[in-house]
């Protein structure tokens, strides 16, 4: 076993996730050789072809880790080992809400336009479409991604959204609130609500504040200086200003923390993938690895 390879518990916690193994077709190469190979490209942010050959070949840990993006696998096993944590009781649902920008290595731009492609003279259908930007942008930094998290009280992840390095963080945060989706394993409504919500004063707007009341979520987040400033300036009409623990918000450094756990994998620091959904399902690979 090499540096960052599973060890024998992890992988039977993993084993118990995956999907079952098709009993027609030629017998796949062993799983938790390929998945430490997939995990050893996401750890070291390598391309695919330095794949060391004790991981078996380049191209089969390749076409796992695409196939498993097209049909949501990775999703699922990510999904499912939620469900157990909420049913240990590990989930604390005290949710901080924020973003991070990973800059884009040069390799991950000129993308194709998703959509219908014609290869070898035949019309193939492209994968989950992916939006025409794939999640690229120019901000400050150059070109950039952006990951919205929801990181509950045990630093477990229960929501990632993948945008543009230049969007903001206010308009993707109903995105990242409607992604918190647990199913319950004695069944019934999948868990959706947090008790209380944390986020600094990028999120600070009436529309979030307004969306959290109506849901019935307790949160705190500090106002920004202008807004405050314009409501004392509107003397009454300005309404009270909202309420802020300040204790309580010291507890949104779970998220930060988080953060720079992610970004330990040098393939979500530094984007490497073309497509958003590669992406995405290399930042859902990372938090399954450090899930186990």
């Amino acid at each position: 076993m090499s540096r960052g390879d599973l060890t024998d518990a992890q992988w039977e916690r993993l084993e118990a996730v995956l999907p079952l193994i098709p009993k027609m077709g030629r017998p796949p190469r062993d799983r938790r050789q390929v998945f430490d190979g997939i995990w050893w490209r996401a750890r070291t942010g390598s391309p695919w072809r330095d794949l060391p050959e004790r991981y078996g070949p380049w191209e089969t840990a390749y076409a796992v880790f695409r196939r498993w993006q097209i049909d949501e696998t990775w999703a699922r096993v990510l999904k499912k080992l939620q469900v157990k944590a909420d049913a240990d009781g590990i989930i604390e649902w005290e949710v901080s809400v924020d973003s991070t920008v990973c800059r884009a290595h040069q390799h991950a731009a000129g993308a194709r336009k998703r959509g219908l492609t014609i290869q070898a003279g035949r019309v193939r259908m492209a994968s989950r479409p992916s939006r025409n930007d794939h999640g690229l942008g120019r901000s400050r930094g150059g070109l950039t991604t952006k990951i919205h998290l929801a990181v509950d009280a045990s630093f477990h992840v229960l929501a990632a959204v993948i945008t543009a390095g230049q969007r903001g963080d206010a308009p993707a945060f109903v995105q990242v609130m409607e992604r918190i989706r647990v199913p319950r394993v004695s069944g019934g409504r999948p868990r959706t609500r947090p008790e209380h919500v944390l986020a600094d004063r990028a999120y600070s707007s009436r529309q979030i504040r307004s969306y959290l009341r109506k849901r019935g979520i307790a949160h705190t987040i500090p106002e920004k200086r202008d807004q405050a400033g314009h409501r004392l300036r509107r003397g009454s009409a300005g309404g009270r200003p909202p309420g802020f623990d300040r204790e309580m918000y010291k507890r949104r450094h779970k998220v930060e923390c988080r953060i720079g756990l992610l970004k330990q994998a040098r393939g979500v620091a530094t984007r490497y993938d073309k497509l958003a959904v590669r992406y995405e399902s290399t930042v859902q690979l990372t938090l399954i690895r450090q899930t186990l």
